[in-house]
């Protein structure tokens, strides 16, 4: 009994190693890349090997932050308890964990899918897991804007899944991640900026101050706001998501304003946080719904 509760046990640390929350996002936002790519069904094999391949190499980059991070994770409240930091799961097991499910995302992606799917996922592994993780994240303020260009490629990935080729309104998704990602991260870097400095992270709070970092944090949010409407004038969505996106948009700029107007209360960071992961599930998904809605019109 007690084994089986041990290998219980280190399943569920191997699995929290894959980060399974932001993983799912991830999936969820190439998955609606998938759909949006043409206008009715993507296809049986695009659609379970694509996700499949995707996820894979996105749990296989977020195992490899979590060995790169380790060092760090220790000294950091919301990261110490974390299995590599406690020692429930060795640095050369999960680094196999790591290295297992990358390759074989490399091979369902260039077997199964397409080789533009396959190099641009490796690509974007490589971004997130060693150029953001070990460079970008300790080099500078600006780390997650740079380094959010990996985590913005999804939507790309599963258009690409589907059609082998990369498409404008594929790159207009991008965008709208890739704008989204730093007043998302940089929201929670004010709520964790004393544990940033604690360890040496040029976060944009701890190098230039909490003050320039609501107001980054509101200036990306109204450009994130005039973003998010460009698919309904270039035609790529219509009415249900705008007003979706625009009911979003407006309460993600109330957050941001709100973040102003009370510097010294940290809980207003954190919303912001977890309204922004809200935002970005309900705002692709009403780009699903859209996409569906305008393709039973046109039948």
């Amino acid at each position: 009994m007690s084994t089986e509760i041990q290998t219980i046990s280190d399943w569920r640390d191997y699995y929290e190693l894959t980060k399974p929350r932001v993983v799912m996002l991830i999936v969820f936002t190439a998955i609606v890349g998938m759909f949006l790519a043409v206008p009715g069904w993507p296809g049986v094999a695009p659609l379970l090997l694509g996700t499949l391949g995707i996820g894979l190499a996105a749990s296989g980059a977020a195992v490899f932050n979590h060995i790169f991070d380790a060092r760090i994770d220790i000294h950091m409240l919301r990261t110490r308890g974390r299995p590599l930091p406690q020692g429930r799961i060795s640095e050369p097991k999960a680094l196999m964990f790591a290295s297992t499910l990358c390759v074989i995302s490399m091979i369902i992606l260039w077997f199964a899918v397409n080789s533009l799917t396959a190099l641009l996922t490796f690509f974007s592994l490589i971004g997130y897991a060693v150029i953001y993780t070990v460079f970008l994240k300790r080099a500078t303020p600006q780390n997650i804007v740079i380094g959010g260009a990996a985590g913005a490629a999804p939507p790309v990935l599963g258009w690409t899944a589907v059609t082998g080729e990369i498409h404008s309104s594929a790159l207009l998704l991008f965008l709208i991640v890739f704008i989204w990602t730093p007043p998302h991260f940089w929201a929670l870097a004010i709520a964790r900026k004393e544990e940033y400095a604690k360890v040496g992270i040029p976060m944009l709070p701890v190098t230039h101050g909490e003050a320039y970092t609501r107001l980054n944090i509101l200036l990306y949010t109204i450009l994130l706001v005039v973003i998010t409407i460009v698919p309904y004038l270039t035609g790529m969505s219509g009415f249900i998501y705008l007003l979706t996106a625009i009911t979003l948009d407006a309460v993600f700029l109330y957050h941001a304003i709100q973040m102003m107007r009370h510097p010294a209360d940290l809980d207003w960071a954190m919303r912001t946080f977890k309204f922004s992961i809200t935002y970005l599930g309900f705002l692709f998904a009403a780009l699903l719904i859209d996409h569906y809605f305008l393709f039973q019109l046109s039948l």
